[in-house]
This record gives C-alpha cells, sequence and structure tokens, in this order.
C-alpha cells in the first residue's frame, strides 16, 4: 500500500471527527496557571487572571457548543465563583492537615499532597460543568486521573471539608453526593450497578453523609445507597444497601496466620 492510499484511508476514517487536539494541552496550561494564581504567594493576581482569561477564550472556541459572544460570557462567570472555591479549598487542606498525623505543614499540604491536588482540580472542574462546559470539565478531570491517579467525575456533589488521603485508585461518580467532613482513602470506589444510557440523567452513585470515614478498597454501589452519617466502612467491603447512621461496615473475610516449622 503506498503512502498517498494510506493517507487516502485514514483521512477516509477519521472525516466523521471534529477534534482540535491542541484543547488536551490548554487545558493542562490552563490547570497550571489557576494553581499558580490561587496558591503561590508571590503571584501577580491581575497578570495571572488576564493570563487564565487568555487561556480559557482560547479553550472555549473549541470546547464550547455555544455562540461565541456567550461563550466569552461564562469567563466572568468561572472567575466570580474562584473565592469562594478558593476557601473551600482552604477548608479541605485544613481539614487533611488535622486529620493526617504524617503531614507536618499546610505548606506540604498544598504542595506535595495528591489527594489535595485531586479534590482542587474536582471543585475548579466542577464549576466548569456547572457552567455546562462539559468537555472543558472532563479534560480537567481527567488531567487530574492522570496525575494523581484519582477519578472524580466533574459532575459530583462534595461538600467542604473533605478529605482524599493517598489518593491513588480512588473512583467517585457523577451523581455522587458526599457530605462534610468525610474521609476516604486508597482504592475507594464510589460507583454504579450495572446502568444502560438512558439512565444518563438518573442518580446512578451513592450518597455519604456526614462525618462518615471509608476505609482502602472500599466498594460502594449503586444510586438508592446512602452511607448513614457518623459511620465506619471498613477496607475491602462491598456495598450496594444503604447503611444506617454510626454503623460500622466490616469485611468478614478472616486471615490466618501459621508459625513456619523448621526443619
Amino acid at each position: 500500500m503506498t503512502k498517498n492510499l494510506i493517507i487516502q484511508n485514514i483521512g477516509a476514517l477519521k472525516s466523521h471527527l471534529n477534534i482540535n487536539y491542541s484543547i488536551k494541552t490548554k487545558t493542562e496550561a490552563f490547570t497550571k496557571q489557576l494553581f499558580y494564581t490561587l496558591f503561590d504567594s508571590s503571584a501577580d493576581l491581575n497578570s495571572s487572571i488576564d493570563e487564565l482569561e487568555k487561556i480559557f477564550k482560547e479553550i472555549s472556541k473549541i470546547a464550547c457548543q455555544k455562540p461565541q459572544n456567550v461563550c466569552d460570557s461564562i469567563w466572568e462567570k468561572f472567575l466570580s465563583s474562584l473565592p469562594l472555591v478558593l476557601e473551600k479549598l482552604n477548608q479541605d487542606a485544613q481539614f487533611i492537615l488535622e486529620n493526617d498525623p504524617a503531614s507536618n505543614s499546610i505548606e506540604e499540604v498544598y504542595l506535595a499532597y495528591p489527594g489535595f491536588y485531586a479534590i482542587a482540580i474536582y471543585r475548579l472542574s466542577h464549576e466548569l460543568y456547572n457552567l455546562d462546559l462539559l468537555l472543558f470539565s472532563r479534560l480537567m478531570s481527567e488531567y487530574a486521573h492522570q496525575i494523581t491517579g484519582t477519578d472524580i467525575h466533574a459532575g459530583a456533589q462534595i461538600a467542604s471539608p473533605f478529605f482524599i488521603d493517598h489518593a491513588t485508585g480512588i473512583v467517585i461518580g457523577e451523581t455522587t453526593v458526599i457530605e462534610k467532613n468525610v474521609k476516604i482513602y486508597q482504592g475507594v470506589t464510589l460507583g454504579a450497578l450495572s446502568v444502560s444510557k438512558d439512565m444518563k440523567n438518573a442518580k446512578r452513585h451513592p450518597t455519604v453523609e456526614k462525618n462518615v470515614c471509608i476505609y482502602a478498597n472500599a466498594t460502594i454501589l449503586g444510586g438508592e445507597t446512602t452511607i448513614g452519617k457518623d459511620s465506619i466502612v471498613g477496607g475491602n467491603a462491598w456495598v450496594t444497601k444503604s447503611i444506617p447512621a454510626k454503623s460500622i461496615v466490616l469485611n468478614t473475610t478472616t486471615t490466618e496466620v501459621k508459625v513456619k516449622e523448621i526443619k
């Protein structure tokens, strides 16, 4: 097969697509600029916000499915949301500092905790989701997924403060609701039971009430599943039904320890 024929075949196979791949790198640049603006004490806020606006509007030209004047006006709405988002993130960081004995300073939480990074990108992408910039929000979420191994859908509703420790392998679905003072550890899944496409607008993921702690590798599934307040879900637990308040959920699998016989 000649080069020209290969080019023709590839062109025909991708003709149904309308993808501008630069949106991925622009979203990553926007996310980095957001972090610099919100968390670097030396950042010049005026010039940093101008740079954010420039990148935002470059992305919205590709990602926004509305008339251009409407897309441009969305920037003002997103910008106005940033003080409240930062207030919530400051609460999240303090909550992590207070609950993780390994944390040494608030600066360490901001700079070195993948759980905080994942929460921060979730809160920022959630604002984009609420503004109906769905592709933009999804690309930001996937950037966090790539960096931290944590997959939080931008549509989830997560109150502040919120604690994620270690972060790796966590999945939080689109219609999940998490109330304040919840702590979760690595490998936790807040997911859906088997669903079909026609359930897109239905609640498919669990509700976790306030002051709940969910330990590593627990799996909680279903839109009607609620973990009642002040409960503890143990590691490796499998939950598909609601749990009353002040419950302790344990995986009953036992581990045996045998002493080796010395010959």
